[in-house]
């Protein structure tokens, strides 16, 4: 709060998504209003993340997520949920948690010091594993 409008995008990112966590935890929205709560929040990370690597020439979103390490499917969830038709609970929960994690290993870690990505490497090799595994789940199929 003592950044004001100049909050970095991390930390608000971060803010959004624990609270989509917090009112999905409470059982007090409904299935669509959860959906919306996480999509307006994942979007916004793409959207923030992505944004400070465009520059004048339009650069594909997809692009610019692999060049920050966001995974694809994120990107095309976030595409979903801004044009196409809104995608599952589960597939948003799940996006929250992947984004959750990008944003504890990118930002949260490195203001923490390197002993925190020291400490969790053998950890994120078995969860980057298993998330390889159910992103293959994901393909076009997925979304119906």
């Amino acid at each position: 709060s003592r950044y004001g409008p100049k909050m970095p995008l991390a930390v608000d990112c971060t803010a959004e998504l624990i609270r989509c966590k917090v009112l999905d935890s409470s059982g007090r929205l409904k299935s669509h209003e959860l959906i919306l709560s996480y999509g307006l929040a994942l979007v916004r990370f793409v959207n923030l993340i992505t944004e400070r690597k465009q520059k004048m020439v339009s650069i594909p979103l997809r692009q610019l997520a692999r060049e920050v390490d966001i995974p694809v499917w994120v990107v095309d969830l976030r595409h979903e949920l801004t044009h196409g038709k809104l995608p599952r609970l589960a597939l948003c929960r799940k996006g929250c948690d992947v984004v959750l994690d990008w944003l504890r290993k990118m930002y949260w870690s490195r203001q923490l010091g390197n002993n925190l990505c020291e400490e969790d490497q053998d950890e994120d090799e078995e969860v980057e594993q298993e998330e390889v595994e159910a992103n293959a789940e994901l393909d076009s199929d997925a979304w119906e």
